[in-house]
């Protein structure tokens, strides 16, 4: 019952922010009663937490998949902008952690603390695929991999955002059209 929570708390989220939706509106989706719903997570603080520590670890297996599914760095950077526009759905969602950074005024202390370490997590993943880039080639015109990093991470928040307001993922491409172009496919050393 727990994980079907989550997976429902985290599609509301996603698709209307955590302040738009209750614990009615969760127990609704689920059919179970709002009681059973605060047997799980006693506060909302407590599935906010919750929901951003499943999806971190859930982001971290995906991207070790990606890393070593990948021969060269510009595959990995090529999925993890997939895995990116893949979260926007239709165009009416986001991926929780950039919900969840569009919202830190409203959230508790520790669900904060956790986007944060999320954040850094996958900006020390990236800078791990600009340095496997730079012995590789697979990357033109590469400048510093940590600035590369913080560069790649805020320009897909930032598309996620825009995708999302228009409702349309094609946005979310064009915004990112840029740095794809970048990436020389095909490039190990």
């Amino acid at each position: 019952m727990k994980a079907n929570l989550l997976t429902h708390a985290e599609a509301l989220a996603r698709s209307r922010g955590i302040d738009a939706f209750s614990y009615a509106d969760l127990a609704a989706a689920t059919g179970i009663r709002k009681a059973s719903v605060h047997y799980h997570f006693a506060t909302k603080a407590d599935l906010t937490l919750a929901l951003i520590e499943d999806y971190a670890a859930r982001i971290a297996d995906r991207l070790n998949q990606i890393e070593a599914q990948s021969a060269a760095a510009s595959g990995a950077l090529r999925d993890f902008l997939q895995l990116y526009h893949d979260a926007l759905g239709t165009g009416d969602s986001l991926c929780l952690c950039v919900a969840f950074s569009a919202a830190t005024d409203s959230l508790p202390e520790a669900s904060v603390t956790r986007v944060e370490a999320f954040r850094k997590d996958v900006t020390a993943w990236l800078n791990a695929q600009f340095n496997r880039a730079r012995q590789d080639g697979s990357v033109r015109a590469l400048s510093d991999p940590a600035q590369e990093a913080a560069a790649l991470f805020a320009l897909v928040e930032g598309a996620q955002l825009v995708a999302r307001a228009a409702r349309n993922p094609d946005r979310f491409t064009d915004a990112v059209a840029h740095f794809s172009d970048r990436l020389i496919m095909g490039a190990i050393q």
